[in-house]
Parts: structure tokens; sequence; C-alpha cells
């Protein structure tokens, strides 16, 4: 399975940005997408995630902010973030695995597959 994460960029706080993940090659076998993210000098965390099974799981300070979604016909995965804040800036990672989301969704060792980062960067 093959990631790519696109859809980051500069905005003002009060923005909004929407992210993408797009996966190739043997999609069917997933059944779980979560966003993460990094900032410098911090461990990698996760901001949401979404699967078949399971309704969409988010941390709590992005909670009524992002939206998760799945486009499944297209193999597409999006990240709706409103309403951005100067915390929010990182390099953001969408991963993708065989399980469900479950209760220990946030953790990156979670995730099989990985994308490349974008960068998104919210000026106060």
């Amino acid at each position: 399975v093959q990631l790519q994460a696109s859809g980051g960029g500069l905005v003002q706080a009060g923005g909004s940005l929407r992210l993408s993940c797009a996966a190739s090659g043997r999609t069917f076998s997933m059944r779980a997408v979560g966003w993460f993210r990094q900032a410098p000098g911090k461990e990698r965390e996760g901001v949401a995630c979404v699967s078949y099974s399971d309704g969409p799981s988010y941390i709590g300070d992005v909670k009524g902010r992002f939206t998760i979604s799945n486009d499944v016909a297209n193999n597409v995965v999006y990240l709706q973030m409103d309403n951005l804040k100067p915390e929010d800036t990182s390099v953001y990672f969408c991963a993708a695995d065989s399980g469900w989301c479950g209760s220990q969704w946030y953790q990156p060792r979670r995730f099989d597959f990985w994308g490349q980062g974008t960068q998104v960067t919210v000026s106060s």
C-alpha cells in the first residue's frame, strides 16, 4: 500500500485547510486510516482515525474543529481542518492499517503503512 498526503500549507489562525491522503496498491486490505502530526522536538501524535466499522475518532483538542472522512470509491481520506490554531502547526502524516481503528488508534505503532508528511503552518 502506498499513501500520498497533500494539502498542507500556510494559513492564518482561524483559517481552514483540507488534507488528502490518496491510497494505491492493495487498498482492499486496509480497514483503518489515521492522521498523525509531529511538531519539531515532539513525538508523533494521533489526530484522527476512520475505519469501516468504527465511527471517526479524534484527539480532544481537535474535536469540533477537524473532520475526517473517507471517499471509499476513490481511495482517498480527507482531513478537513477548520478554525486552525498556531498550536496545530506540524507535519501531518496519514497512515493505514489492516485492523480497525479501535481504542488504541492514536498509537503510531498501530499502523503499518505511512505516507510522507505534509507541512501545515498556522500563523497567529
